[in-house]
């Protein structure tokens, strides 16, 4: 896919299916701008991709405001950002009733409040360009109440990234801007390394194609959305889940 000319925004872009989506931006010779709390991670992937394809920024994404200084400042750097990827979370896998207003906070924080400051920095100045690609990461979570690898908590907040990718797809389409979704299921990324052998037998028992995706599977579809051949698509929640949610 072809991102020359264009500077894309990647949250958590240093590993897993973030780090699959920054290599795809920079092999259609895009510049990826890494957000990600470990600036180690991201520097090795800065190194390996070329340090003029690639920029790193450290962000908090727990901490609205930090984001917000973040987001701000890299549009001052970059003048122009083509596109915006929010693809870094958390997992919240404890029984509703065992879920903390702590728990709920951060969960809520990460996941929606950051997607949602980072749209917000960046949206007037994509609106003004006329030219807008965002791609928000939810979850099969959000469609099925949890039940897979998050719960409460997380299908909440990623059932809140659906709404709030509809409805800045409905009020930027006059604007050239478009905002889409990808859904998916159990990814084999360092997040989901570490799972017991029975909790991961037990989902793939859910998933048709009978296995986890690989990060690039995952990336490939926001890579999609992300370039102009997605060019009159906006609005889409997309299910990239091996066959879990077949909506009709």
């Amino acid at each position: 896919m072809d991102f020359e000319g264009k500077k894309i925004i990647i949250t958590g872009g240093a590993s897993g299916i973030g780090k699959a989506i920054t290599e795809g931006v920079v092999e259609g010779k895009g510049h990826a701008i890494i957000v990600d709390m470990n600036m180690d991670t991201a520097e090795t992937v800065r190194q390996h991709l070329g340090k003029e394809n690639v920029s790193c920024y450290k962000a908090n994404l727990a901490d609205k405001q930090a984001t917000r200084e973040v987001f701000s400042k890299i549009l001052e750097d970059f003048g122009q950002i083509h596109g915006l990827v929010n693809n870094a979370g958390v997992v919240s896998t404890v029984p509703f009733e065992q879920v903390t207003q702590e728990e709920w906070d951060k969960v809520i924080a990460i996941n929606l409040t950051s997607v949602y400051t980072a749209i917000n920095v960046l949206f007037p100045s994509m609106k003004a360009n006329g030219y807008g690609r965002i791609v928000n990461v939810a979850s099969v979570a959000a469609k099925r109440g949890g039940g897979l690898l998050g719960t409460s908590a997380y299908a909440a907040s990623k059932a809140g990234v659906i709404g709030l990718t509809k409805a800045v797809a409905r009020e930027g389409a006059s604007f050239g801007v478009a905002c889409n979704g990808v859904c998916p299921s159990l990814t084999l990324t360092p997040m989901t390394a570490g799972m017991p052998e029975e909790k991961r037998e037990k989902i793939l028992a859910t998933i048709p194609l009978g296995r986890g995706a690989n990060p690039k599977e995952i990336a490939n579809v926001v890579l999609f959305y992300i370039s102009d051949l997605a060019s009159f698509v906006t609005g889409e929640i997309s299910d990239v889940d091996g066959g879990v949610t077949m909506d009709g």
